[in-house]
């Protein structure tokens, strides 16, 4: 009897395992597959072979989950997501891969879902700090700050070595807590040091800020630091702050205007607004001005810059604004005289000579009597500085002093190897020498640097002139 039970279970062993060695084995057979085309690159072939594997061993639920990484890696994210959804509703998700499932939503563009998934991930593994950076930037895109910082205390708490938490942190603070954001500025740039030159002018601008006895004031200069730094749409929210404390400040609509406009949107109405809260403002005309220069209304911006700089006669920068305007519209002697009048105000200021020069050079005006003068003049105020030595170079083009441009542009790309207008003028000097391969070679690779910007798009445009 004894016999015949183990006879049985003999027999059972037997007839298991013919059926499911086959299954492990070509199981197994997937997964090497899988683990080659993932070293190889070839993500949608892997993705495919995990999910096989997956299907050949139902309770391997990391397969499924292999699966949907590797479909990620390859841009397949209703893919991606529907290996995850079944690691999901098992129960079966790890931190990493939860955190890869809520992506898969946000890059297919379900951003709602995203959300959701990241606020259970978060619940379900508190201490995986990646949770809270998705979540602080899901919560940035709704606007919705207060989450966003939120968030972010919970990511620095976990990652207090991340640079990157702690600046944008410290940016959220300037709008919330204006006065708890330079802990976290400063530890952002002593952890990173790439974050040190924002990190201090908005230390600058916090001091400053904090000196302001008007509360709108003080967010008016939070807002304008912010966009310094180039975050817009926090210095656009620091300006609404600014109105909601006083709805009469003009230069706070003037300056949310300029905000609007940097973030895609018109901003005229703001600064019409501005205008009729506040038109002796010298911030509301310049804003205005530079509104109408982005509109190409040039007649409006010049009108603009000189009711400014009537309320403000010592300000060089509206003579300056004046020359550019001027210039547009084609008054190339008022111009210059416009720019004249700025070095007078402001004679040990690089930037004035430099405007100077600029125009002489670039339409071929008054180079010997007015324009190189004012360019030695810059580059003696600021020998280093590649803008000045640019516009020198170009002066000297322009005066048909070949060799000493090429020298003197050949001096700014040293300093400077990724200054595009100097190797511009260097390609133009070199045409005039007739030196065609090294104007070629330098045309083509700044149209390579610069496809969409205007130095690329004139490279272009000089090589289908001089090399049809």
């Amino acid at each position: 009897m004894q016999k015949s039970k183990w006879l049985t279970l003999l027999v059972l062993a037997a007839l298991l395992a013919a059926v499911f060695l086959p299954i492990l084995f070509s199981g197994s057979a997937q997964i090497r597959q899988a683990e080659t085309a993932m070293a190889a690159g070839n993500y949608n072939e892997a993705a495919v072979s995990y999910e096989n594997a997956a299907r050949l061993a139902p309770w391997r639920m990391d397969l499924l989950e292999q699966g949907g990484l590797a479909y990620m890696q390859a841009e397949d994210y209703p893919n991606a997501i529907r290996l995850y959804e079944k690691a999901y509703n098992a129960g079966a998700l790890d931190d990493a891969n939860w955190h890869f499932f809520g992506w898969a939503h946000w890059m297919n563009r379900d951003h709602p879902a995203a959300l959701k998934i990241w606020q259970e991930g978060a619940a379900a593994h508190p201490t995986y700090a990646l949770f809270y950076d998705a979540l602080a930037m899901s919560r940035r895109e709704l606007k919705d700050y207060l989450s966003e910082r939120d968030a972010l205390k919970k990511w620095v708490a976990l990652e207090p070595e991340s640079a990157q938490a702690h600046y944008r942190l410290g940016l959220i603070l300037m709008l919330l807590e204006p006065e708890q954001a330079i802990t976290d500025l400063l530890l952002a740039s002593s952890l990173d040091p790439q974050f040190d030159p924002a990190a201090q002018t908005l230390r600058t601008a916090l001091n400053l800020s904090a000196m302001q006895p008007d509360a709108s004031q003080q967010m008016v200069t939070i807002g304008r630091a912010l966009g310094l730094v180039n975050e817009w749409e926090l210095s656009a929210a620091a300006f609404q702050n600014a109105l909601e404390l006083d709805d009469k400040n003009g230069e706070a609509w003037a300056w949310l205007g300029e905000a609007k406009q940097q973030t895609g949107k018109d901003g005229r109405a703001e600064l019409d607004k501005a205008l009729r809260l506040d038109s002796q403002s010298v911030i509301v005309r310049g804003l205005r001005g530079l509104y109408w220069n982005r509109q190409g209304k040039y007649s409006q911006a010049l009108a603009e810059y000189l009711l400014a700089a009537r309320i403000e006669p010592g300000n060089p920068a509206w003579q300056a604004e004046i020359g550019n305007a001027r210039a547009r519209l084609g008054d190339l002697t008022s111009a210059m005289a416009a720019y004249q009048r700025a070095t007078e105000l402001a004679p040990n200021e690089t930037t004035y000579w430099r405007l100077l020069a600029v125009l002489c050079a670039e339409n071929g005006i008054y180079v010997e009597e007015v324009g190189l003068p004012a360019a030695q003049k810059a580059v003696e105020l600021a020998p280093a500085d590649p803008a000045a030595l640019d516009a020198l170079g170009w002066s000297y083009l322009a005066s048909g002093r070949y060799f000493t441009a090429e020298q003197t542009l050949l001096q700014v790309i040293e300093i400077d190897p990724n200054y595009l207008p100097a190797q511009l003028h260097l390609a133009m000097t070199y045409l005039s020498q007739g030196k065609r391969v090294e104007a070629f070679d330098l045309l083509s690779r700044m149209q390579e640097a610069d496809p969409q910007g205007g130095n690329g798009q004139f490279a272009e445009q000089l090589l289908e002139q001089y090399f049809p």
